[in-house]
């Protein structure tokens, strides 16, 4: 909690800070890494620089946490800072880093704010985030030590054994350790982060979620090549579907991610939609090797049959699950599977346009797992939500660098607790 004298100060200050926290944002980044450029080699994600989202997801994440510390002081994120400590601890982080982003983040406010900042102001802000950083800190640290790694032993070789075209953009990596240690093996619905050395010799890191139960030596991960929109192409996904072949190796992160299937006897319903399909991929997979008697139901949108990547290995799975369903909704209009392809998925139906849950009936009591773009699970929650559905039973995954915005700064109200 805030201090007493910190927290008249924040609350005073926060619409001032939230109004001008993008600019905030702007000036941080590139004061830090003006700097200190060695923090783009292999920590931060510079695409995410280029089209601005990091400086959104900054934006997000202070003014809501400062916000949190005002109002809803016994409300603190709980679940939300656990899945950033999980994508911190993915990448490496030190806990050194959050001072070297402390100097240039307070530089920034000053920056922005000029002789508004007086030392009473700044000692508040100083406050808000170093309770925050604190928080991270601490989850960040138990969590390397229950994995038995630290920031430098975190990372592996891996030597590329297939590489498997899903779609014409989807190919799939399926890769094995280079030594004999005996890794992590990933729970259901985690990712890695691949740290792939681009060109002009700077690492960038990406997170990637498993696609199959592993065995610790061997793992999959699908790659979706981006390309074709209005922000820049995706540097790393396009350097692994042109350059990185059968043989190569491959630096991977041990597994992380705290949005994983939860064991018991409920009923589960996957909603996900284009390259989302990924970790619930990896949560079927763990399903079906495991024999489980759960009943299962995947809902999934795309653009069409074709575009649906590792549709052959999820339909598979779900018809090692007894009564297990798939139900699909595609943009372009498609031959409706065959009737083994039905039979094999369970009783699933197809449909065209958007997801519509409104023409399935769901079953009681289930746990929802989604994953897709950000207005896609916003969409679904609402729905669910509007159903009776309890927040606590619905988790999503969230791709990129927008937790925060997901959380707080969404325009449907009710995306605000998982």
């Amino acid at each position: 909690m805030l201090s007493d004298t910190s927290r008249p100060i924040v609350e005073a200050t926060l619409p001032v800070v939230g109004e001008n926290i993008g600019e905030i944002a702007k000036r941080f980044y590139a004061h830090m890494f003006q700097e200190r450029p060695d923090l783009l080699d292999g920590l931060f994600n510079r695409g995410n620089q280029a089209d601005g989202r990091q400086q959104q997801a900054l934006a997000g994440s202070v003014a809501a946490f400062a916000g949190l510390l005002v109002n809803s002081p016994g409300e603190l994120p709980d679940h939300l800072m656990s899945r950033i400590s999980h994508k911190h601890v993915s990448l490496g982080l030190r806990p050194d880093h959050y001072q070297i982003v402390h100097d240039h983040l307070m530089w920034a406010i000053g920056d922005v704010l000029g002789d508004a900042v007086t030392p009473e102001i700044a000692s508040a802000w100083d406050e808000v985030y170093w309770l925050m950083a604190n928080m991270l800190t601490n989850q960040e640290r138990t969590m390397y030590a229950a994995a038995d790694l630290s920031p430098e032993t975190v990372w592996d070789t891996w030597r590329v054994t297939e590489k498997i075209r899903e779609t014409e953009d989807v190919v799939t990596f399926v890769v094995e350790s280079t030594n004999d240690r005996s890794g992590k093996r990933s729970l259901p619905g985690q990712y890695v982060t691949l740290k792939a050395l681009m060109p002009d010799g700077v690492h960038q890191p990406r997170q990637y979620s498993l696609t199959q139960a592993d065995d610790g030596q061997h793992r999959r991960f699908s790659v979706k090549r981006l390309h074709g929109s209005p922000t820049p192409d995706g540097e790393v996904s396009n350097l692994l579907h042109s350059s990185t072949d059968v043989g190569d190796e491959v630096v991977l992160s041990a597994p992380f991610g705290d949005v994983v299937l939860a064991p018991g006897t409920r009923p589960i319903v996957f909603a996900t939609a284009g390259i989302g399909i990924t970790p619930m991929a990896g949560m079927l997979s763990h399903l079906a090797r495991s024999s489980s008697t759960r009943m299962v139901a995947l809902l999934h949108a795309d653009e069409s049959s074709d575009t649906f990547a590792l549709q052959g290995q999820v339909r598979a799975d779900l018809a090692r699950l007894p009564g297990a369903t798939l139900t699909t909704w595609f943009m372009e209009p498609s031959q409706p599977p065959s009737p083994d392809a039905a039979q094999n998925a369970g009783s699933g139906r197809q449909f065209t346009g958007f997801m519509d849950l409104s023409l399935l009936e769901l079953p009681a009591d289930a746990e929802y797992y989604l994953c897709g773009p950000l207005a896609f699970m916003q969409m679904v929650r609402s729905a669910l939500i509007l159903r009776g559905v309890p927040a606590r039973d619905i988790r999503y995954e969230v791709f990129g660098p927008d937790l925060w915005l997901a959380e707080f700064q969404s325009a449907d109200p009710v995306l605000t607790a998982s």
